[in-house]
């Protein structure tokens, strides 16, 4: 059985660091806090679950701080959480599970993560990160802002899931940090350009996230996931300024990168639909039913592109096109992913009533 250290980089997580230590303590053998100054009861509560806990100066560099809490850990693997993350009962059984049967050939393990979730409880962000790494292999976080962990030689793949728990309200913080290191004259790589690109993107300063997010592109040297990314998000940010011609041209410049991905199949489907061109919205959200999409993939995805909403689309389609029959039929696959969902739910009753009527004179795809 291999041993885990656990590390985590904290400051004021004193509504959070209680369930996530809770959630994970019986699968870890030491835990390693790294403080970067806070001000409640945080440490407080670290101490309730280890007497590891350290004091690091806040120096707008998360790499640095994770790294020292990295080089406080004395057990065969490192596993690395945020203080308002957790693992369900499900996945901390897996986590025991895994350290029996871990071969020392392994040198990081990767797990999904859920990241943000409907009103239902469905994850509408998850991709997947590398969780567990060997520690004498000293890998080394990189960046000062939107770290990543690099690492190398033999993955693993897990079918063990990290779940967010966000409560924190939006900061400007991450957008402070990318500001003063420009005012700093610091260059920008290209992850630094697209992810300074989101943050002004999620501060609404829209015309300035497009200028980023295309010389992000410019640079021709992103993460191809990262660049599908911007195609999406240059979309959005050329819907909030009225101009829909320009959204429409980022859709299509996300086919330059890969193959059709469900998301830009149903954004197309809805500029269809609401010019009123159903038959080549149907198209479009048919094609995002049947697209496959891969459980290796890295990038950010959202389900519902692929599950409910194109068929919920397409129930909305089908009844404007007068076949009821097909619009009752993908509603109910819609109602299969969210059967609280009031819409659906009106739409199976008006459904069934028009049908009731006419049923014998509708069409069948």
């Amino acid at each position: 059985m291999i041993t885990i250290s656990l590390c985590l980089i904290v400051k004021n997580e004193e509504k959070t660091l209680q369930p996530c230590l809770a959630s994970v303590a019986k699968a870890v053998d030491e835990i390693i806090i790294v403080d970067t100054g806070s001000t409640d009861l945080t440490k407080s509560i670290a101490q309730t679950f280890t007497d590891r806990i350290y004091d690091f100066k806040w120096i707008d560099d998360f790499s640095a701080a994770r790294n020292f809490a990295f080089r406080q850990a004395t057990k065969e693997y490192i596993l690395w959480l945020d203080a308002d993350d957790i693992l369900k009962e499900e996945d901390c059984d897996k986590l025991l599970a895994l350290k029996d049967e871990l071969e020392p050939s392994v040198d990081s393990v990767t797990m999904f993560y859920n990241y943000a979730f409907d009103e239902f409880g469905n994850p509408i962000s998850r991709f997947k990160r590398n969780r567990l790494v060997k520690r004498e292999n000293q890998f080394k976080w990189i960046g000062a802002i939107h770290e990543y962990l690099e690492v190398r030689g033999n993955i693993m793949d897990a079918d063990i899931t990290v779940t967010h728990c966000r409560i924190h309200t939006k900061s400007d913080r991450n957008l402070k940090i990318f500001q003063n290191r420009l005012m700093r004259g610091e260059p920008f790589t290209p992850r630094d350009l697209y992810y300074y690109a989101n943050e002004l993107k999620d501060h609404n300063k829209f015309s300035k996230a497009i200028i980023y997010y295309n010389k992000f592109l410019a640079t021709g040297n992103g993460w191809i996931e990262d660049e599908i990314s911007s195609c999406s998000r240059l979309a959005d940010c050329y819907h909030e300024l009225g101009n829909s011609d320009m959204e429409l041209q980022s859709v299509f410049r996300s086919f330059q990168y890969d193959s059709p991905r469900a998301e830009f199949c149903c954004r197309l489907g809805y500029y269809f639909l609401t010019r009123k061109q159903y038959e080549a919205a149907v198209f479009w959200y048919k094609l995002a039913t049947e697209l496959h999409v891969p459980t290796h993939n890295w990038g950010f995805s959202n389900p519902k592109f692929s599950t409910w909403l194109p068929h919920l689309q397409l129930c909305v389609c089908y009844d404007h096109l007068g076949q009821h029959a097909n619009a009752y039929k993908h509603n109910e696959i819609a109602r299969s992913y969210r059967p609280k969902d009031k819409s659906i739910s009106h739409n199976k009753k008006y459904l069934e009533s028009v049908l009731h009527i006419s049923e014998s004179s509708e069409s069948t795809e």
